[in-house]
């Protein structure tokens, strides 16, 4: 499947993304492609990288710079009603995520615990274990994640095992 993503002939979930990008230890926006790094950056709307899940409308904005190297991924995603993000790897030991609801009610199972959130409602974990978010409302659901990769970063810098 590698093979047809890089010629463009398959195009993979956001969950097969995932997977690849944990696999090759980079995060999913390094894979999509990076930008150049420069200390001040705003991106604008029509300029995020946009990821849409074709299969469940799942769709993942990146807001911050798409560089890698920062260890730190500001994100918005939204879940069409009734569908899901699908099911994410486990990221490295060290990697967490914090997220707060815009809009709608998001049920979090993370590994075998269900949390459900509304509007406001935020949420912290280690995202070492698979995780995966629904929509468990009427309408469009969305939320603020961020990403932060920097504690795997150190792990691995001191020798530490992830």
């Amino acid at each position: 499947m590698i093979s047809k993503v890089e010629r463009g002939e398959k195009v993979p979930t956001l969950v097969v993304a995932a997977r690849l990008a944990e696999g090759l230890g980079v995060s999913l926006s390094e894979l999509a492609g990076e930008r150049e790094h420069r200390e001040v950056v705003v991106v604008r709307r029509e300029e995020r990288m946009v990821m849409r899940d074709p299969r469940t409308g799942f769709e993942r904005q990146l807001l911050s710079p798409g560089f890698g190297g920062r260890g730190v991924e500001f994100i918005r995603n939204v879940v069409p009603e009734g569908s899901t993000s699908g099911e994410f790897p486990p990221h490295r030991s060290g990697v967490e995520e914090y997220l707060v609801v815009e809009r709608g009610r998001l049920r979090a199972v993370l590994g075998g615990a269900e949390y459900l959130l509304e509007e406001g409602d935020a949420l912290y974990f280690a995202a070492d274990l698979p995780h995966r978010f629904d929509n468990a409302g009427e309408g469009e659901c969305s939320y603020y994640l961020v990403i932060d990769s920097r504690g795997a970063q150190a792990a691995g810098a001191s020798g530490r095992s992830p």
